[in-house]
């Protein structure tokens, strides 16, 4: 059978199977990215490295993806986006295969590089294509729909793999990634409709910004976008990549609790990207405000939360709040550089794997440093500093969104 066609310029209505095929797609890349931080100490205790050692993976990860996103991107603009999208989820499920046979730390970090090569340009390319799929003035809910297999990943990816990992090896719940990934890519290669390659103008419309990265976070629109995102990233990650740590002060949760807690996390957070989604073209600045204002309450109580109820609640209230932003960020991104989404998105990559790196390393000095409990509150300053810039953007965040300016869609 023939493979439909979606021309670029040509928005129809959204296809439910190739949405799904990519959510399940962002779900095992997300999954892979954060699982070390449910497998802190079998991980750590596998490779005979320290729990901040592991951390690092994340710094490691995110380094590679910012540095090789828009180039990489560059170079993939000839690539039909279906095609493209199915082969960097194949890369995944290789390089998740490797690390699990990794013998030592440093083999599974270079496995974990492989995958981060093919990040970047996976996200770039996702959130476009989805909304190639989507009809007119509707990119922004076709996205939180894609966002919500990240949310997924949280839900049941990350707490799933710790307890499997727990149960058995961290080296089986990898290697699962490994073959949930296989399978996504072929999933991407039955159900999705031909995404054709830019044609020359617009390839070359995106090469000459995404050539020049500095020139195009430059721009007055997408500078506040990259500004918000590295910033709240930075906090967030710096505290919950030693998520595990910080719920066991004092004895608390730990093991299987651990599992649950980050299930619960995951939980919130899908409900509140369902919530956003259904939001975020109409009132794109509220809704971001509100997110991290929802985020905020959850770190002020995990700051002095002992008791194991307290801590769960502020957990679930700070999945809930953070794990909705980057749908609110991504519209922003499409909303802001209509006509020049892939080598946008690659930039916000750049700036979103700049936050995760960085907020994993900052996360590891403090805790090498003996200094955990800074965390929450560190995450929250930043995270209050981001929505003022978010507010100071009316362009990118505006309260509510002009009925005459819907979301763009290539």
């Amino acid at each position: 059978m023939r493979r439909p066609v979606r021309p670029a310029g040509a928005p129809a209505p959204t296809n439910g199977a190739a949405i799904a095929a990519m959510a399940t797609s962002s779900f095992v890349f997300v999954t892979a990215e954060t699982l070390p931080v449910g497998l802190l100490p079998e991980i750590a205790g596998g490779l005979s490295v320290t729990e901040a050692q592991v951390g690092l993976l994340l710094t490691t990860y995110a380094a590679v993806a910012a540095v090789s996103t828009i180039p990489l991107t560059s170079l993939s603009l000839r690539v039909p986006r279906h095609t493209l999208l199915a082969g960097l989820v194949a890369v995944f499920a290789v390089s998740q295969l490797a690390a699990s046979f990794a013998p030592t730390f440093l083999l599974l970090t270079l496995t974990r590089l492989v995958c981060a090569l093919a990040h970047g340009v996976f996200w770039s390319a996702l959130a476009p294509a989805a909304a190639r799929l989507a009809p007119p003035g509707q990119a922004g809910r076709a996205t939180s729909m894609v966002f919500v297999g990240n949310s997924l990943a949280l839900v049941l990816g990350v707490p799933l793999g710790t307890a499997l990992g727990q149960l058995t090896s961290w080296r089986v719940a990898v290697a699962s990634l490994g073959v949930a990934g296989a399978l996504s890519a072929l999933a991407l290669l039955r159900v999705l409709p031909a995404l054709p390659a830019l044609v020359p103008a617009q390839r070359a419309r995106v090469r000459a910004q995404a050539s020049s990265a500095w020139a195009t976070v430059r721009s007055r629109a997408l500078t506040p976008v990259c500004a918000v995102t590295t910033i709240l990233v930075v906090g967030h990650f710096a505290a919950y990549t030693y998520i595990a740590p910080l719920v066991r002060r004092d004895g608390g949760l730990d093991g299987l609790g651990l599992s649950a807690l980050l299930l619960g996390y995951g939980a919130a957070g899908l409900v509140g990207t369902v919530l956003v989604g259904r939001a975020v073209d109409r009132r794109p600045g509220t809704v971001l405000v509100g997110t991290i204002a929802v985020s905020v309450v959850g770190l002020a109580v995990l700051t002095f939360a002992r008791a194991d109820v307290l801590t769960s609640v502020a957990v679930l209230a700070w999945g809930a709040g953070f794990t909705a932003v980057p749908v609110c960020l991504q519209a922003a991104v499409m909303r802001v550089a209509p006509d020049a989404q892939d080598a946008a998105s690659a930039v916000y990559v750049v700036a979103f794997q700049i936050g995760i790196g960085g907020g994993a390393l900052v996360g590891e000095r403090l805790v090498t440093g003996g200094a955990l409990d800074a965390l929450p509150p560190l995450a929250a300053v930043l995270a209050v500093l981001a929505a003022v810039v978010g507010l100071s953007a009316r362009r990118a965040f505006p309260l509510r969104a002009p009925a005459h300016e819907p979301v763009a869609v290539r």
